[in-house]
């Protein structure tokens, strides 16, 4: 590849995500607002958040859990936020034992109580062990917030909150998921700090 073609990707890239984030803005903007709220109401009333997801995804769900626990923007009381996707004893027994598609679900029925909140990440919005995690969340009692790509596949109609990112183009996905966790990150931040 000759460096003006690079460079040429390089500047499709970067115009391609500035596009996309700015459509995902008006398109869910309400809905991340309601995940804002969601997880205040949690935080506040001493609930926890449990993300999962597979692959990138799941860098993802350990990035944003550990804004959370650590500080995103100010310092703070660490807040309770567990990614579903870093205990590889778990991992692997439940996999080994009940199969890979229970792998986050067994983990919810663990963990999972009543007011808590779940956010659940894939790309395609039909990876099988992604949906029965959300399925064992509702069935506890908890908030479910999906994010996905695409179409958003049956994702979108198994959470409460979904946040869909309207291309197929899964770097593009990966890329606006992380905007969306930052977001919340921040704007959850500043809610609690204003209850205070």
């Amino acid at each position: 590849m000759e460096d003006t073609q690079a460079r040429e990707l390089i500047v499709n890239a970067l115009n391609e995500g500035a596009q996309l984030r700015l459509a995902m803005g008006e398109r869910s903007l309400d809905a991340i607002m309601q995940v804002c709220h969601a997880l205040r109401d949690c935080l506040k009333t001493n609930g926890k958040l449990l993300l999962f997801g597979n692959g990138g995804s799941a860098a993802d769900a350990q990035h944003i859990a550990a804004e959370f626990v650590c500080r995103f923007n100010r310092d703070r009381a660490a807040l309770p936020a567990l990614a579903l996707t870093t205990d590889t004893s778990a991992l692997t027994a439940i996999a080994n034992d009940y199969g890979f598609e229970r792998v986050f679900a067994r983990q919810v029925e663990a963990l999972c109580q009543p007011g808590d909140v779940v956010i659940a990440i894939s790309t395609s919005g039909r990876s099988p062990n992604v949906i029965a995690g959300i399925e064992a969340a509702r069935a506890r009692g908890a908030r479910t917030i999906g994010l996905m790509g695409g179409d958003g596949g049956s994702m979108v109609a198994a959470v409460d909150i979904p946040i869909v990112i309207p291309t197929d183009i899964t770097a593009r996905i990966q890329e606006c998921h992380i905007t969306v966790g930052h977001l919340i990150c921040e704007v959850v931040e500043a809610l609690l700090q204003s209850a205070e």
